[in-house]
């Protein structure tokens, strides 16, 4: 049996990725990969409490430090319970938001620094990392202006701007570290070019793969 391929889709609030998600995951199955989708924090029942305890736009009072351990709590299930079975059948595992997204908003965005934050999830996912991450670089202003009448507003959504943009940096300082791992496409683009763009850079990935 082929080892599954693990990619995770990561950016700021209102970057499209979930949106193109869907379109490109719907593509990849039309090209005969078995595609498991998933998010974070969620993807199962365990995850998904914790996420409306981290969401949740009332608990104002959370420590930077609760919400990381928070998340990595919330990813180690996950992990264990859909994430490494899905690989170990082989399965091409698409995941909206891993490790790096505590990185950027909880190591970096929220000062607690990338090195801790990184200790506390090497515990959490036991080695496994994303064998490619699709970054969706976009400038925050305007993806929080596209959450202007969604449905699901999180507690992470209404922080003030500047924190936002710190999210950004995080994330392009993850770029540099890992250059190999992370690509990215440019999330302003129109929803369906956003998805085409993201599907012909993992579909080329997956071609490089040879599988």
């Amino acid at each position: 049996m082929k080892k599954g391929l693990f990619i995770t889709l990561e950016g700021c609030e209102g970057s499209g990725k979930t949106t193109a998600a869907k379109a490109v995951i719907r593509r990849l199955a039309e090209d005969g990969f078995d595609v498991l989708y998933t998010r974070e924090p969620g993807g199962i029942d365990i995850a998904e409490q914790i996420r409306r305890v981290i969401l949740d736009i009332n608990n104002t009072a959370m420590d930077e430090r609760t919400e990381a351990l928070l998340f990595a709590a919330s990813r180690r299930q996950h992990l264990v319970e859909k994430v490494i079975p899905a690989l170990k059948e082989g399965k091409l595992v698409i995941c909206d938001r891993f490790i790096d997204s505590s990185l950027a908003y909880q190591g970096y965005a929220r000062g607690i620094g990338m090195e801790n934050v990184m200790k506390i999830n090497e515990f959490a996912i036991d080695g496994y990392m994303p064998d490619l991450t699709v970054y969706f670089a976009i400038d925050p202003q305007l993806g929080l202006q596209r959450l202007t009448g969604r449905d699901e507003i999180n507690r992470l959504d209404v922080e003030k701007l500047n924190f936002h943009n710190r999210v950004r940096e995080g994330y392009e300082k993850l770029m540099e570290m890992y250059p190999e791992r992370i690509r990215s496409v440019d999330a302003s683009l129109a929803r369906d070019e956003l998805a085409d763009e993201c599907y012909r850079l993992i579909s080329g990935w997956l071609k490089e793969q040879d599988v």
